[in-house]
């Protein structure tokens, strides 16, 4: 897997066609105490193997609640633990490290303060989330040649411009930070990636790079959800695309079977909602 030569990927990359339903997400309704947030109502959602599914909509209309919750930062009651399901199990009160075992990974959407530390080296922050790869930690001891190694590696396969390892997080721009943070998970070879904004801020070389690393990990077999701002984006990556506004999700449709002005409508909350199943 390289992903620094950027070459042609200015052509629509090739959709697949999804096959097992890894991700679930199942009549969840969450109320958000905060006056600033936003609550979520009945949404449906499947993202299956060799498929991504893009999440367009309008900052503030629920991407936030809704990473926050499949993530684990924001956790269900073991009751509730059904409106998430993973691989056909239940995940909605499991801790993020729970789901990361499981085979989750993510991208948050600040890369600094929440994908990465800015103090700490790039080699620290692989091991943030890294660390039950490649034996890094072993009887609560860390293994600082192979936390290196795990760097070096996704340095070099994603082609992260930086002087080594042990540069700080905060001396990268921004392109290369999050060609890190993404490659980070990438390397774990999740089941599911969940990508808030992934090419939010960087520039053209680096959104391409990480455009193609998401769809080599896609025809390996993942299953990926991309939230996203980006129309443009959601639509040259995405195999299936949906919508937030004010909370509900629409149906899921085919990306090649609709249009921006289709998925503008959604995002302006002219949509039927899918009907929910029983609980």
């Amino acid at each position: 897997l390289m992903v620094g030569d950027a070459e042609g990927l200015e052509a629509e990359y090739p959709k697949a066609r999804g096959g097992t339903p890894f991700l679930r997400v199942e009549s969840l309704s969450w109320h958000n105490a905060d006056p600033f947030g936003v609550s979520l109502r009945d949404l449906m959602l499947e993202v299956c193997a060799g498929e991504i599914v893009g999440i367009a909509g309008v900052a503030g209309n629920g991407q936030d609640e809704l990473l926050a919750l499949l993530s684990g930062e924001q956790r269900l009651s073991r009751q509730q633990g059904q409106h998430i399901r993973f691989l056909d199990a239940p995940v909605a009160h499991l801790r993020p490290d729970a789901r990361r075992r499981h085979g989750m990974t993510f991208v948050p959407a600040e890369r600094l303060g929440h994908g990465a530390v800015p103090e700490l080296s790039l080699a620290d922050n692989a091991l943030l989330t890294g660390f039950q790869q490649d034996g890094m930690v072993r009887g609560g001891l860390i293994r600082h040649s192979r936390v290196e190694a795990f760097a070096r590696r996704i340095i070099e396969t994603f082609a992260v411009k930086t002087p080594s390892s042990h540069t700080p997080a905060r001396s990268l721009s921004g392109g290369n930070l999050q060609k890190f943070i993404l490659g980070r998970e990438i390397l774990q070879q999740p089941k599911l990636l969940i990508a808030a904004h992934p090419t939010w801020g960087v520039d053209v070389g680096a959104a391409a790079a990480i455009h193609r690393a998401l769809i080599e990990l896609r025809d390996a077999g993942a299953a990926i959800l991309v939230i996203s701002e980006d129309l443009e984006e959601l639509f040259q990556i995405s195999d299936r695309i949906a919508a937030l506004s004010h909370g509900r999700l629409s149906a899921l449709r085919a990306t090649r079977e609709t249009s921006p002005t289709d998925v503008g409508r959604w995002m302006a909350g002219q949509f039927d909602q899918p009907t929910p199943t029983a609980a």
